[in-house]
This record gives C-alpha cells, sequence and structure tokens, in this order.
C-alpha cells in the first residue's frame, strides 16, 4: 500500500506524506511512490498548483527512514540514496506550476530539503526545522547545504548543518524562508492555492521560470526553456516548418 497518496481536484493536486507511525520518514517505497506522482503530474496541463502535505500533526517529515540507508555501502548510499535524492528534490523543484508545503510539527533533515523544494511553505507555530544528520554521523545529502543556502542566510544553515540548531516558525518567517505562520496551515495553503488558481496560468509558468533562473534552479535548461517558448510563437517558426515540409527554401517575414 501507497504512503505517498495524490489527489487532484478543480486544478489542485495534493501530495500527501503517509507515514505517521515512523513520523512520515521517507522510505524507498516513498521515494518511488513520489517519483511515479510527479510524472503524472508534470504531464498534466490542467494543474495550476501542489499542496505538499502529511499525516499527523507531529511532523511533516523527519528525515530519510534510517532502516532504508543505515546498511547501504558507500557506493551505494553516494550513488543510490543521495543522487536519486536529488533527481527526484530536483523534480519536484521544477515542476511547472506553484507548490506550497504545509509544515507543522517536525520537518527534519530531508523533510527540511523536500520543503525547500518547494516554491512556497506555511508553518504552524510550533513547527520546527532542522538538519540534524551530522547528530548520526552523515551529512546533509538531498540539497540540504545547496538548495537551502539559496533560501537562507549562510550562517542559518551552518547552526542547522553543524551542530543542529533547530529554527522556529517565527524565525523562519523573519528570514522569508516560509510566507505564512497560521494554526491552520493547510487552510492557509489551501488559500493561496485558490488566488494561484485565478491567476494566468502561462504567465505564473513563465513568472516561476524566470525566477528559478534567476536564482541558478536549473538555469541553462530554463533560459532555453524560455526562449524556445518565445520563437515557437512567430511567424518565422511557421514558416521554417511549413519549408521544410514543402521541401524549398524558406522566406522568413521577420515576425
Amino acid at each position: 500500500m501507497s504512503a505517498v497518496h495524490l489527489t487532484v481536484s478543480g486544478g489542485i493536486a495534493e501530495l500527501k506524506l503517509d507515514n505517521p507511525a515512523k513520523l512520515n520518514a521517507l522510505t524507498l517505497a516513498m521515494l518511488a511512490d513520489l517519483a511515479r506522482h510527479l510524472e503524472l503530474l508534470e504531464q498534466d496541463g490542467t494543474l495550476r498548483a501542489v499542496i505538499l502535505c502529511a499525516a499527523g500533526e507531529k511532523a511533516f517529515c523527519t528525515g530519510a527512514d534510517i532502516t532504508a540507508w543505515g546498511d547501504l555501502s558507500p557506493a551505494e548510499f553516494a550513488r543510490d540514496w543521495v543522487r536519486g535524492g536529488h533527481r527526484l528534490f530536483d523534480r519536484l523543484a521544477r515542476l511547472q506550476v506553484p507548490t506550497i508545503a504545509v509544515l507543522q510539527g517536525h520537518c527534519f533533515g530531508g523533510g527540511l530539503e523536500l520543503a525547500a523544494a518547494c516554491d512556497l511553505r506555511v508553518m504552524a507555530p510550533a513547527a520546527t526545522l532542522a538538519l540534524p544528520e551530522t547528530g548520526v554521523g552523515i551529512v546533509p545529502g538531498w540539497s540540504g547545504t545547496q538548495r537551502l543556502r539559496r533560501l537562507l542566510p549562510e550562517p542559518v544553515v551552518k547552526e542547522m548543518a553543524l551542530f543542529g540548531r533547530r529554527l522556529s516558525a517565527e524565525r523562519a518567517h523573519a528570514l522569508g524562508f516560509v510566507a505564512e505562520i497560521s494554526d491552520s496551515p493547510r487552510a492557509a495553503a489551501d488559500a493561496i492555492a485558490a488566488r494561484l488558481a485565478t491567476t494566468s496560468p502561462r504567465a505564473t509558468e513563465v513568472a516561476k521560470y524566470m525566477i528559478h533562473a534567476g536564482a541558478g534552479e536549473d538555469a541553462p535548461a530554463l533560459i532555453e526553456a524560455l526562449a524556445a517558448g518565445k520563437t515557437a510563437a512567430t511567424a518565422d517558426k511557421a514558416e521554417g516548418v511549413a519549408a521544410f515540409r514543402a521541401k524549398r527554401k524558406p522566406e522568413f517575414p521577420g515576425k
């Protein structure tokens, strides 16, 4: 049975982690479920927003389940677990629509890195963020020192990654990492998603791409995608395709 559920209604998707007995710690099966669901979302042209949430109130996600990676060889850990997780989190970050993470309870390690891959975060007042990896002899592996560093000041990331200091909701909001603190973070996320559903889907998509390109998130691909979209709308492109099909020399109108 899947521990990650996907539902889509009215252009709003919900991705829900459902492993509350283990504080929604990520397993190999959950990562596979996420990959499968993200593939569906990437192909959904009606999508307007994605809400990432979790079952239970104790934790959004406490990171990677140590039983899933504890016995891996160094090569397997680096190649399959870390690089595989990076590819998955990158897919989430690069979805064509805005993504909103609903954070309540603990949001640690891989869970924090998962939330960082979303565009917006809404946080419960008592929720906390942490990178506790050094306490078990490893380091953040799913962009905790990379993407997270673009979202938080370097000294703050060092506090978290070097000696495990937790970040409160209040401080995370003051630093701009979370968009809103709410006693009902899911309701706040729903309100944001509803607002997104009223904006131009193509303009929203392009605005997200532009911001990501500026921040260095998949910049080479995004620059080419934006340029390709611009040229694909021109009369020159239409003439080029028509000439190719007719096996004649194109006469570009320059429009």
